[in-house]
């Protein structure tokens, strides 16, 4: 068991991070695993119950031992460093709460990882998918529900929870959608008339009440769509197409940003359009066209 002290204090830290910092439900559950975790390790490693007093005298040599430990049971470097960014954070919380010097704990350097490319479709794959998906289903209106969610991942650059979460009330989609993105930031998008139409169809043929204010897209007894259907048909599809295992709904959000960015987009455009709270995060996709770029030129090189 964590102390009363910590446990108290970890408690405000994230009611701090809800209100101010507007972090998601599940963020919120990924920083209460981390910090609980390197705060029951701490208090087995030390023999006695942690509170305020020896947290604030940690060590860079308490914390190497916590990500040995860690290391040891077989966390990859991507996540351990995502979890000492939240004891990190924490830390320095705590520290200005409680008047105690960081450094030791601060100072600590992330593990090096190899930080995964996006992996989108080309653009004729990326069409091709939303015509084969088309033809998975025997019944008309899933068939036309599956085609009208993945365009509009892909015509939009949404998430499946956020092409899920659009209700009935946005249909017939508008010219542009407001979107509730991770963090619950919120940010408008522009509804092409693909994406508009696939919907409308989809619309006509439901044999469900799309009156009621729920979500747009069912399932097929009315409830919610469930994400794994779409999933499932994108990998039937994926398989008929011989694409590889990445062909997945959010690779038609990375297809989307891939390629806006190869058409002249700008990178602050497409961060906004994405939703992201880092230019960093949309960065990730100039290196994808930088490499697409390099592996035509090496194609077409007269040396090659």
């Amino acid at each position: 068991m964590i102390a009363p002290q910590l446990s108290a204090a970890l408690a405000d830290w994230l009611d701090h991070c809800a209100a101010l910092n507007d972090a998601a439900d599940h963020t919120i559950a990924a920083y209460r695993a981390d910090v609980q975790g390197f705060l029951a390790f701490m208090q087995l490693h030390h023999g006695d119950a942690l509170g305020l007093g020896p947290i604030a005298r940690l060590t860079t040599g308490d914390m190497r031992a916590w990500m040995a430990h860690e290391r040891g049971r077989g966390v990859g470097a991507r996540s351990l460093a995502r979890s000492l960014s939240a004891v990190k954070t924490f830390y320095r919380w705590l520290s200005d709460r409680e008047g105690f010097e960081p450094t030791a704990v601060l100072t600590i350097r992330s593990p090096k990882f190899t930080r995964k490319l996006p992996r989108p479709l080309a653009e004729p794959a990326a069409r091709d998918m939303i015509d084969r998906v088309e033809c998975q289903a025997a019944e008309p209106w899933v068939a036309a529900r599956d085609t009208a969610v993945v365009t509009v991942l892909y015509g939009l650059g949404l998430r499946i929870s956020e092409a899920l979460s659009l209700t009935t009330q946005q249909s017939p989609l508008p010219a542009t959608l407001r979107i509730t993105g991770k963090g619950g930031r919120m940010r408008l998008v522009p509804v092409l008339s693909a994406a508009r139409d696939a919907v409308a169809t989809y619309v006509r043929l439901c044999p469900h009440d799309l009156t009621d204010g729920g979500p747009l897209f069912r399932g097929v007894r009315g409830a919610a769509l469930n994400p794994r259907a779409i999933q499932k048909v994108m990998e039937q599809a994926r398989l008929q197409l011989g694409l590889p295992a990445t062909a997945t709904p959010h690779a038609m959000r990375h297809s989307f940003a891939t390629h806006l960015l190869t058409a002249g987009g700008d990178l602050r455009s497409i961060q906004e359009l994405l939703g992201h709270a880092s230019l960093s995060t949309t960065q990730a996709y100039t290196a994808v066209d930088a490499a697409r770029l390099m592996a035509v030129y090496d194609a077409a090189h007269p040396r090659a």
